[in-house]
């Protein structure tokens, strides 16, 4: 996809109402971008371009694999954004599934989940205004002053159906993103979720797929049945390129008021 398709579909999503625009993340997959491995773009660069031709669309990765970057790296780069698109980037971060990837970088795979735990530890340390010393199992530091701290902290999604997943967005996250299986198995994850986050708020979100085979009535009904099963926000994957745009004006139309498009986010394979 061009850049000058990326940006227009991100300006076609805010002109629709749509709350959210998420970009993949692959450092170095061992297939051809695609519909497995997204789109050629490094989501934070690119997120920082669609920013500053948009004024009030949010900005996400979903996601971005956390234990392929330095986290140190990764907040800096990430509070940069916080601040210059005003306010409008959602951190969605994963474990990854790819070991081929991980080989190829030279990461460890067999211990990303809890290297991302230790990942979402320091980010919320840093984002939430914490300074040296910090000490914790991976990522320790001594010294170091952290600027720009966020106002208000970048919110962080945080992905995935199984206990680890929901263990992992009831402690860190501020949102959780479902896999879809059904409207009454979200519901009961999305309750699990409640019981494991405690007192801590976390939306439970969910992300969806439209290739376009099937009519856009039936995705609208899907969205409704996840927002009645508890969903408060759900993101339609436009899994294939050809014809996105189209999708998005149709979904936005087919959505009955009071379910709009606002609480809809579009995910690109770009």
């Amino acid at each position: 996809m061009s850049v000058a398709a990326l940006v227009d579909l991100a300006r076609a999503a805010e002109h629709l109402g749509y709350a959210t625009a998420w970009l993949p993340d692959h450092v170095l997959p061992p297939g051809e971008y695609g519909a497995t491995f997204g789109g050629v773009y490094e989501p934070l660069v690119a997120i920082g371009h669609l920013a500053a031709v948009t004024e009030r669309l949010r900005l996400g990765t979903s996601v971005l694999v956390a234990p392929l970057r330095n986290p140190f790296v990764l907040a800096k780069q990430v509070a940069t954004l916080h601040h210059l698109s005003a306010g409008r980037v959602v951190l969605g971060l994963g474990v990854g599934w790819s070991e081929q990837e991980f080989d190829a970088v030279g990461a460890e795979y067999r211990n990303r989940g809890a290297v991302t735990d230790d990942v979402l530890a320091l980010l919320r340390h840093l984002f939430e205004a914490g300074t040296a010393p910090y000490r914790a199992r991976r990522f320790s530091y001594q010294h170091g002053v952290f600027a720009p701290v966020p106002e208000g902290g970048v919110p962080i999604m945080v992905g995935g159906n199984s206990d680890a997943a929901l263990r992992r967005a009831a402690r860190y996250a501020d949102i959780w993103q479902g896999i879809p299986a059904s409207p009454v198995a979200f519901a009961e994850r999305a309750h699990r979720l409640a019981e494991l986050a405690g007192e801590r708020n976390v939306v439970a979100a969910l992300r969806i797929g439209w290739d376009g085979a099937v009519p856009v009535e039936q995705i609208a009904d899907e969205v409704a049945a996840y927002r009645a099963a508890g969903a408060t926000r759900v993101a339609v994957h436009f899994s294939a390129w050809d014809g996105t745009r189209e999708r998005m004006e149709a979904l936005a139309g087919a959505l009955a008021p009071p379910l709009t498009a606002h609480h809809l986010g579009a995910t690109s394979g770009a």
